[in-house]
């Protein structure tokens, strides 16, 4: 870290050695860098859209399996399996899943009527709602924190709110949902922090559709992937460092904040806020 810290403030182009340009690099990011601002942009899309699907989705999940039935203990292993399975293989098999010449999902759009159907990965438009999906494919890892959590809710606070003449969405939203807070919580802290650092799905899909990184249209064109791009195709290390020291302090920011006003909406069994 120390070094990177150094080399932000360098010109180091591989091979080479780093040489003393100040804070030329950030100057130029801000203001001069084509895509930066665009990556920028990607990146919060994802975070913004991707993120709040993913908790209300594994939070729908994890809700429906609580419930006791025949078969639920599979059903909850069916739903946890896609989380087993390697990112880049899973990046793989959605770009031929929504491949749009021959993969079943168009095949199965068509075969319901639907006359011109998304172009998915090869669109600028449909293609981070594609990598939104994959996201949706592989949320068994936040729907089985968050059904532990469900789980964990003193029975006694549903009994007390059916003596109150609650029903079903009312215990949900003042009894589970303030239960499951901090659970919310941990899962918005690290989606943040994972969405600024979005990088192998975007990159595994521009490379698989026939394009360069960020394609098409530079619509993948996320931080992450811009950041490797500088470093580790142009070998410019010394903005790729900048480039990284300025992720760091934006996903501080946005974590510090979050943890600022987590404490107006986090509950806690025992009533207080961990410092």
């Amino acid at each position: 870290m120390v070094a990177s810290l150094y080399w932000s403030f360098t010109k180091y182009q591989l091979p080479g050695e780093p040489e003393w340009i100040g804070t030329l690099n950030y100057e130029f990011m801000l203001t001069q860098d084509p895509f930066f601002w665009l990556a920028v942009r990607n990146t919060i899309w994802i975070i913004l859209v991707g993120l709040p699907l993913r908790l209300l989705f594994g939070i729908a999940t994890a809700l429906v399996l609580t419930r006791k039935r025949r078969g639920v203990d599979t059903y909850r292993t069916m739903y946890f399996l896609p989380t087993m399975a390697p990112v880049v293989a899973a990046a793989l098999a959605f770009t031929f899943l929504l491949n749009p010449e021959y993969g079943p999902v168009n095949a199965i759009l068509e075969a319901i009527g639907v006359e011109n159907p998304p172009l998915w990965f090869y669109s600028p438009d449909w293609s981070k709602p594609a990598l939104v999906l994959l996201g949706l494919w592989g949320v068994g890892d936040a729907m089985i924190i968050f059904l532990a959590g469900f789980l964990d809710v003193p029975k006694h606070l549903y009994e007390a709110a059916v003596i109150e003449g609650a029903g079903g969405w009312r215990k949900f939203l003042h009894v589970s949902l303030p239960m499951v807070s901090p659970v919310i919580f941990f899962e918005v802290v690290t989606g943040i922090i994972y969405g600024f650092q979005y990088f192998a799905q975007a990159y595994v899909a521009s490379f698989n559709t026939g394009g360069a990184a960020g394609d098409p249209q530079n619509s993948l064109l996320f931080y992450s992937v811009h950041l490797y791009t500088r470093g580790f195709v142009n070998f410019k290390m010394g903005y790729a460092s900048a480039m990284a020291w300025v992720l760091l302090i934006i996903s501080l920011v946005c974590t510090v904040a979050v943890l600022k006003g987590s404490k107006r909406w986090v509950h806690y069994q025992g009533g207080a806020f961990p410092r």
